[in-house]
């Protein structure tokens, strides 16, 4: 099960995934150039003529490959350079939660996390999970310099939150944003954060695979989130992932552990979807998520739902429309009888949703990402619906989830 935890170090590339980071990063500008092989002509004028080498005498030929030395050292250089740059905007967050003992005596609980500079008016985007609740707010700067920092913003539903200081600007070092949308599966990785306390510790690895989900702490799923075997630790959370650039590309924030520690299974919130929330949260202390107002059963199979009465391959199926929302104005249906499926009660009768714009849907997750992703707040989608038998189409008009997800 993936836990809300921060990220650790690791100490060791095995030779095929260095091979591998150094093909897909051999345009990087930071890659050591490998020494060319003599000329046919130079080399003919200098050494006596002999048979031509053999294909394998060729291959082995060590003027034909880059040296191990030469491959690791190119690596280093790039987690150097990238450490050098990144490293001072990284920041170590405490926050401090007051909770009260059987006598009702206030019992201060503190725990750690990361977080980046993101401009220079002292911003920091972090998890929500690090500050969320925190009575206190305290941030260690790269110098060792300590401040209070207050709460900005925070949206639990993709686990982002900004807080802010108030410091000099020399001594605050902004971190570039990249982009998400492009990444590839293979290409290097690396996570600078704060380890169990162990400020500015970097790991490097991969991106691992894309497109995975989280559960957030209030229910929903966060989607295309990135997955690494960057080795991140408890502290570690709040901190930037980061590619060859040292341009963000994701927020380190849980890793998949039966023991607690690092398994080499990270996550990290894409940056695309800090990008996307970042304004609101500075502005208006939340995130502003497209809100229609449904409730749904859980997912259904086509056998399932046909035993329902719905004849379709899937979809999601309505339990509950809210009074007073979008949906209600549409004139969308909830359920109105529970029925028994297996071990599990639904609640049957409502409209099933096929579609959203067009795009099939089969479970809600389907139309929340969708909604996040591609549509804002006043717009207006279609819904295929199946309706006593019959499909029609439903247009709802997207109103402000009012913080609520």
């Amino acid at each position: 099960m993936a836990t809300l935890h921060a990220k650790a170090h690791r100490t060791a590339w095995t030779i095929g995934v260095v091979l591998m980071i150094i093909t897909s990063l051999s345009s990087a500008s930071c890659l050591r150039p490998v020494a060319k092989a003599s000329s046919p002509s130079a080399a003919s004028t200098s050494t006596p003529t002999r048979p031509a080498a053999t294909n394998l005498e060729a291959t082995a030929s060590p003027t034909s490959v880059p040296s191990e030395q030469s491959l690791l050292a190119s690596v280093e250089e790039i987690v150097i350079d990238v450490y050098k740059r990144v490293s001072p905007a990284v920041v170590n967050i405490t926050s401090v939660t007051v909770e009260y003992g059987f006598f009702f005596q206030p019992v201060p609980q503190e725990g750690t996390g990361s977080g980046f500079f993101v401009d220079d008016q002292g911003r920091i985007v972090t998890n929500d999970h690090v500050v969320s609740n925190a009575d206190k707010l305290e941030v260690t700067l790269a110098d060792g310099t300590k401040v209070p920092a207050k709460l900005v913003g925070r949206d639990a539903s993709n686990d982002i939150a900004v807080i802010s200081v108030d410091v000099p600007k020399e001594k605050i070092q902004v971190v570039k944003l990249g982009q998400s949308s492009n990444l590839q599966v293979g290409q290097m990785a690396i996570a600078i954060g704060n380890p169990f306390g162990l400020e500015r510790t970097v790991t490097t690895g991969v991106v691992s695979s894309l497109g995975r989900t989280l559960d957030a702490s209030n229910g929903r799923q966060i989607s295309g989130v990135i997955q690494t075997d960057a080795a991140i630790n408890p502290g570690n959370s709040g901190g930037p992932l980061l590619d060859s650039h040292g341009e963000v590309i994701g927020i380190n924030s849980a890793i998949f552990s039966p023991s607690g520690g690092s398994v080499g299974i990270g996550f990290a919130i894409p940056v695309d979807t800090i990008k996307r929330w970042l304004p609101d949260l500075i502005s208006l202390g939340r995130a502003r998520h497209p809100y229609m107002g449904i409730t749904v059963t859980r997912p259904l199979t086509s056998a399932q739902l046909k035993q329902l009465g719905y004849d379709a391959e899937g979809g999601v199926l309505l339990a509950q429309v809210d009074r007073g929302s979008p949906a209600e104005l549409a004139g969308l249906r909830g359920g109105n009888r529970r029925v028994s499926i297996g071990n599990t009660i639904v609640t049957t009768g409502g409209d099933l949703i096929l579609a959203v714009d067009g795009h099939k849907v089969r479970q809600l997750e389907d139309i929340t990402s969708y909604l996040d992703q591609e549509r804002q707040v006043g717009d207006t989608v279609r819904l295929t619906i199946l309706r006593n038998g019959k499909e029609m189409q439903v247009d709802v008009k997207l109103a402000d989830s009012g913080g609520n997800g």
